[in-house]
């Protein structure tokens, strides 16, 4: 399409979504798949207080850190409602070394060798780079070793540094993002990448970090998949926004899967935008519905109402738009069709 891609945000939006639908027939055909999966959020201590989050501890008396049995037992809880893989995210807590986080990826792998760890972000890497002295390369490589599998997209946020030091200042910059990320593609660990809006970015920080993330991709090949989610503001030092509208959520969306040509996977987010508009995402430009979701505390922190979603209610719910839809592992092969 031959349009400079700001003039994307001018389209109405019926327009945009049948460019976006129209894109994703082509790609990944009908086909809607999920990934059967928890978070667990394993601290709440965190030195980067970033304003937009309502998770981390405010005072003392409220800090949590789960000891690995603990996280052990949480674990074997979601593998026994079917989860595949695992999720580990938590705040920038000093006294969690890097030797702690490979002593538990190695419990948990010798005790579930079937799950996939999808754990951590290019802040906590960056966090235990820095507090171990060690270089992405060699911390990225340890992590590996001891089983992590991939790593998620967490703490993009918005890669324009301008909109970082409003957000999170103490939290590591959109260069840094973007070189956790590379080092990690170029160690064969796949990585997904996000991006979270509706707080103090304009449209064109939005572009800006759609085309940082294009230009990654195009060099490394590492992505395996795109999930914009829109900001809560409940329970935050935010919390005077407005919470961004569906048809914003779904504008950006569809906006994303055109500028970003060269991902093949765009996430769906009913658990920022609840089932129904995640219905309407099939639509705009997502081919996958996320997760299950058995376990998390980020979202939950802000005040939303949030419950794990079943196999029953994510299949019922595609299908009921007329999509097909199967659950697949973490690189999106397909381990089941309903």
């Amino acid at each position: 399409m031959s349009m400079d891609y700001s003039e994307l945000f001018s389209l109405s939006l019926p327009e945009l979504g049948r460019i976006a639908n129209r894109i994703t027939l082509e790609k990944c055909g009908d086909l809607v798949t999920f990934v059967a999966d928890a978070t667990i959020n394993y601290t709440n201590v965190c030195t980067s207080k970033c304003r937009f989050c309502a998770f981390y501890a405010k005072r003392k008396e409220e800090e949590f850190t789960l000891n690995h049995e603990e996280i052990l037992k949480r674990v074997e809880k979601v593998v026994k409602l079917g989860a595949t893989q695992i999720m580990l995210q938590g705040g920038l807590n000093p006294e969690l070394k890097l030797k702690w986080f490979e002593e538990l990826f190695s419990k948990i792998k010798s005790s579930f060798p079937q799950i996939h760890l999808h754990s951590l972000s290019p802040p906590e890497i960056h966090f235990l780079s820095e507090l171990e002295g060690l270089g992405y390369r060699e911390t990225l490589s340890r992590l590996k070793k001891a089983g992590l599998d991939s790593l998620p997209g967490g703490g993009a946020e918005i890669l324009v540094d301008r909109v970082r030091k409003n957000l999170s200042p103490r939290k590591c910059s959109s260069e840094d993002w973007l070189k956790v990320m590379k080092t990690a593609h170029d160690l064969g660990i796949p990585t997904t990448a996000t991006m979270v809006f509706g707080h103090v970015e304009t449209d064109e920080d939005i572009l800006e970090h759609l085309l940082k993330i294009k230009e990654l991709q195009n060099e490394t090949r590492g992505f395996t998949a795109f999930i914009p989610w829109t900001f809560h503001p409940g329970k935050t030092e935010l919390e005077f926004i407005e919470k961004a509208s569906a048809t914003r959520y779904l504008r950006v969306l569809a906006i994303s899967r055109i500028v970003l040509d060269n991902f093949r996977n765009i996430q769906a987010s009913w658990l920022s935008q609840g089932f129904e508009v995640a219905k309407l995402a099939l639509f705009f430009g997502a081919n996958d519905f996320g997760g299950t979701m058995f376990e998390e505390s980020v979202i939950r922190a802000t005040g939303k109402d949030f419950k794990p979603a079943t196999f029953e209610e994510i299949v019922n719910a595609v299908k009921s738009v007329g999509r097909r839809v199967a659950r697949r592992d973490t690189y999106y092969r397909i381990l089941e069709v309903f």
